[in-house]
């Protein structure tokens, strides 16, 4: 057993305007970091396009089609204040969302313990009906279905340590008890959601504020406090993660002060719940991480830990 790195060279040709964060120099930090010889053994697959059967299990049809009305002959079209797609970009929405669903099946297969998607753009705050914040389609909840629907499970879990709540997740899950969803975010922040009294339908929604300047003591301690034990009470058949990692201290985006040895603790402890549970289950995908330097050495701290139990 080890662990599947899922990319294609498609989510790069998402270009966004000069000065926008979410930049394609970002998976290109992150390739050159994962070219390193320790992740020599990593098993590389390119990412499929989602089908839209597989979209549909998380958006409807309408969604679909306004995006793909949208797509420019050249340029961008802005779907919001914050997410622009230009010719290429549906395709690499399409490759981000596919990572999911491959990821799913290599690690249902047994053919992989453990997965890391390296795609963009991102996916958490995508909603039922809208692009936002610079994602097109629920990522995470793509996969999630997938293994429920294709799969045939029962109960899944999907973690998010991104500094932004993701809202999208949250909207596509309210109703779902199959799912539960935990996320730490810093309070306030964009986009304005994530509070401790946001419980879902049924109480399957476990969000952990924190406020500005908090530190790796305060993530631990939310995640020991609160997350963990409702894994613990959910027991996953599988473990998904929304990996953002612009709540590190370097981060221009945000104010927490997290580090890659908190990015590795929380990546150890969904491994242990993913051990007890499920065989070592682990999807995760890239989100948020906007400092180059800072997002290349999370990815690779957050990698090697799932390497490391890949071979457990």
């Amino acid at each position: 057993m080890t662990t599947a790195l899922i990319s294609h060279h498609d989510c790069l040709l998402h270009v966004t305007p000069p000065g926008h964060p979410e930049r394609l120099e970002r998976l290109q930090a992150i390739n050159a970091a994962l070219e390193a010889e320790e992740f020599a053994y990593l098993v590389r697959v390119d990412a499929p396009l989602a089908e839209d059967e597989q979209l549909l299990r998380v958006h409807p049809r309408r969604h679909l089609t306004l995006l793909a009305a949208r797509i420019p002959n050249a340029g961008f079209v802005e779907l919001d204040a914050d997410t622009y797609m230009g010719p290429a970009s549906l395709t690499a929405a399409r490759r981000a969302a596919g990572a999911l669903v491959a990821a799913v099946d290599m690690v249902m297969a047994g053919e992989v313990r453990n997965a890391f998607c390296a795609v963009r753009p991102p996916g958490h705050h995508a909603e039922t009906t809208s692009a936002m914040g610079f994602c097109f389609f629920g990522n995470v909840v793509v996969g999630a279905r997938h293994a429920l629907e294709a799969h045939g499970l029962e109960r899944v879990a999907i973690i998010d340590f991104d500094v932004h709540h993701g809202n999208g997740t949250q909207d596509l899950v309210w109703d779902d008890a199959r799912i539960v969803f935990c996320s730490s975010q810093q309070i306030p922040l964009y986009p304005g959601s994530g509070n401790a009294d946001e419980t879902g339908a049924h109480g399957q929604i476990v969000n952990v504020p924190l406020p500005p300047g908090s530190g790796g003591p305060a993530f631990r301690a939310g995640f020991l406090g609160r997350v963990l034990p409702a894994l613990e009470a959910h027991k996953p058949e599988l473990v998904l993660i929304s990996a953002g990692f612009d709540a590190h201290a370097r981060d221009p985006m945000a104010n927490l002060n997290l580090t890659e040895a908190d990015f590795a603790w929380a990546t150890e402890r969904l491994c242990d719940v993913a051990d007890k549970h499920c065989g070592g289950r682990v999807v995760s995908t890239l989100e948020g991480g906007y400092d180059l330097s800072a997002l290349a050495a999370s990815v690779a701290a957050h990698v090697r830990v799932l390497m490391e139990r890949g071979h457990g």
